[in-house]
């Protein structure tokens, strides 16, 4: 009897209207400092035999302004494949067609400009009501496609990213200045085309995480995703100086693992300290997955060696920070998180102290299920909340939700109603009203 794909029931099942609603229902009171847009992206499959990765972008937004909820919008990213699908992102002759993109990953605002990305392609500039402006390609100098995981230094407003892609050079470094000009653009020599989802930021360093998911043509084209696990690659950490970004990359050995997302990385003397989330196996044909955990990896610069370290054992992804403190020694990470290996879905967000080495949880409860949490400071930036888009299965809908990270166990500060389910995505941000 045939199974049904994941993609295609309960949260992760694509939604088909683009809707507008207005002066939304809310439970609890909203800050009414919080001026601005809560904005998400993640795939909309429009073809059912997609897989569910490389679904079309749409984006989810919320807008908040004195302390009501001005109203929903959902939209298609209206890419130059979306309008037109029979573009792909590989031409007849193998090289890479950067408009053709599903734009369905990432959603931040860098100088004036807010984007949607997706690392196989150029990103989409987007207006904060959600209308599709364009490709951006930085005035024509960024020739790779750029990560959906770019990181902003929040002392110099550089925007920091990479590209990689499956013929050399495989990997390039890229840094646009506060301005959104790009000034650097760095081919950076690895192994073989390996799926590089992020990366580390330090005050002075890029890392590089060099991890054994490696392109495989012979899935190209398929539908499924074109990389699967090499037990031979190894992995490997690369260290560059950010004020030699021409410089050689130092490597470093570690244990064969894979990390979707990193947490935050720091520096402490010698040190670069990182947090990621690390699962020791992932799309290894015939393998089950592993969980995916808190780590914390040490580099010594002076020894040349890492030490590795896992840091909590409850299952978790999508790991946030403030994102004032990229960069630098961030005292909580959060992400979402699961009440324990054998739970069908993520009810809770786990709040990191990695200072004390502490973990708090927040309960959603039974059939609520979280989204990646962003932290949105306060009006006097001294502390914030956690905004997220909330499913709840029993009524198959869902909420905007606005949890006070500092107070776990009381219930959320504010609740907006939404007027259509929002399903299962991936990123996204607040980009407060300048």
């Amino acid at each position: 009897m045939a199974t049904t794909a994941f993609h295609r029931t309960g949260n992760y099942a694509p939604v088909h209207d683009e809707l507008t609603a207005y002066d939304l229902e809310v439970t609890g009171a909203i800050p009414p400092e919080l001026t601005g847009w809560y904005l998400r992206n993640g795939p909309n499959p429009r073809d059912e035999n997609k897989h569910w990765f490389i679904g079309e972008g749409m984006l989810h937004g919320v807008r908040l302004e004195n302390g009501r909820a001005a109203w929903y919008r959902n939209r298609w990213v209206r890419t130059e494949s979306f309008l037109d699908p029979s573009r792909t992102i590989y031409r007849a002759d193998g090289s890479r067609d950067l408009h053709a993109a599903n734009a369905n990953t990432h959603i931040i605002n860098h100088a004036g400009r807010t984007l949607a990305l997706v690392e196989s392609s150029l990103p989409y500039e987007v207006t904060n009501d959600l209308e599709t402006v364009g490709p951006h390609d930085f005035d024509g100098r960024l020739r790779t496609p750029m990560t959906a995981h770019p990181k902003i230094c929040p002392t110099t407003g550089e925007l920091h990213f990479f590209g990689y892609d499956t013929r050399p050079p495989f990997l390039t470094y890229h840094r646009a200045d506060a301005e959104g000009n790009l000034v650097v653009s760095q081919p950076i020599e690895v192994g073989a085309p390996t799926m590089m989802h992020d990366f580390n930021l330090t005050a002075n360093h890029v890392v590089f995480m060099d991890l054994p998911l490696v392109f495989d043509r012979a899935l190209a084209g398929t539908g499924e995703m074109p990389y699967r696990w090499d037990e031979h690659y190894g992995a490997r950490l690369g260290v560059l100086r950010r004020d030699d970004p021409a410089g050689a990359v130092r490597w470093f050995t570690i244990s064969p693992c894979y990390v979707f997302h990193a947490l935050n990385a720091h520096e402490s003397g010698d040190r670069i300290v990182l947090y990621v989330i690390r699962q020791e196996r992932t799309w290894h044909r015939g393998h089950a997955d592993t969980a995916p955990l808190l780590w914390r990896w040490t580099i010594d610069l002076t020894t040349g060696s890492v030490r590795e370290e896992q840091v909590d054992d409850g299952p978790c992804e999508f790991p946030r920070i403030d994102d004032r403190l990229a960069g630098l020694d961030a005292r909580f990470g959060h992400a979402t998180g699961t009440n324990g290996p054998d739970a069908e879905a993520p009810t809770t967000l786990r709040r990191f102290d990695l200072h004390r080495g502490t973990v708090e949880t927040y309960d959603f409860g039974k059939g609520r299920t979280p989204g990646e949490a962003v932290f949105v400071p306060s009006g006097d930036g001294s502390d914030g909340w956690l905004m997220t888009y909330v499913y709840d299965a029993t009524r198959d809908g869902s909420d905007l939700v606005i949890v006070d990270p500092t107070d776990l166990s009381g219930p959320p500060v504010a609740t907006v109603h939404l007027p259509q389910r929002v399903p299962a995505g991936f990123h996204g941000n607040w980009i407060p009203e300048a």
